[in-house]
């Protein structure tokens, strides 16, 4: 089972596989911040999935400000299911859909140039480097599977690394986030706002997750 989430004005979407019903708390659990309206779509490949577990997936996902909700599959009684409990259920070809999962995949980009401010509850994902010229306020969530870079005020969470890589880093002008995570450390912000007049940066070094000095050498 395939899923896709995506805000209202497109700005970001994630897609991810479901393969097993009783960790679904863990997998939509880090959405439950994004105050947008986020349209849902499932995508089930020679699945059927019963009413039961239908009901339960779609309480998981009321949860986090679902305004559509809508499945696409290949199997009559996955859509019965869904039609059951009156979720938008469309039935479709094994290839029709697997071009659809294709299509949304191929919209990903690698590295993200933000400009503006994101906002408390907005939620912006990169699957390369992610740049932002602008604040990240309380209560946004901005995260990458390489580096994170803000061109301004990072005072919500940030997540570099998701891929796993502990290589990866989060700058920022005004570094002074609620919390920070690189790969699999976590650290929460700094108690006392930054005194300094320069951009700093964060890294792991020996397992945890170090604030200091972002300065460009000059190689001449």
């Amino acid at each position: 089972m395939e899923i896709v989430l995506q805000n209202t004005k497109s700005k970001y979407f994630e897609i991810f596989s479901l393969l097993n019903l009783d960790n679904i708390h863990e997998t939509f659990k880090r959405f439950s911040s994004t105050k947008e309206p986020l349209e849902a779509k499932i995508f089930a490949v020679n699945e059927s999935i019963s009413s039961h577990q239908l009901s339960k997936l779609k309480n998981h996902l009321d949860e986090i400000n679902i305004c559509s909700l809508c499945i696409y599959s290949n199997n009559r009684d996955t859509i019965l299911s869904g039609k059951s409990l009156k979720i938008d259920s469309a039935f479709l070809k094994e290839q029709e859909i697997k071009k659809k999962v294709l299509l949304f995949n191929s919209k990903k980009k690698d590295d993200i140039l933000h400009k503006g401010t994101v906002r408390s509850g907005e939620r912006i994902s990169s699957n390369g480097n992610l740049c932002i010229i602008g604040d990240v306020n309380p209560g946004a969530i901005v995260s990458a599977k390489k580096n994170i870079y803000v061109w301004g005020k990072l005072l919500g969470i940030a997540f570099a690394g998701k891929s796993g890589n502990r290589n990866a880093s989060i700058a920022s002008l005004y570094l002074n986030p609620l919390q920070l995570r690189i790969a699999d450390v976590i650290a929460i912000g700094p108690k006392d706002k930054p005194k300094n007049c320069y951009p700093e940066i964060a890294v792991i070094d020996k397992q945890t997750i170090i604030i200091k000095p972002h300065l460009i050498k000059n190689k001449n």
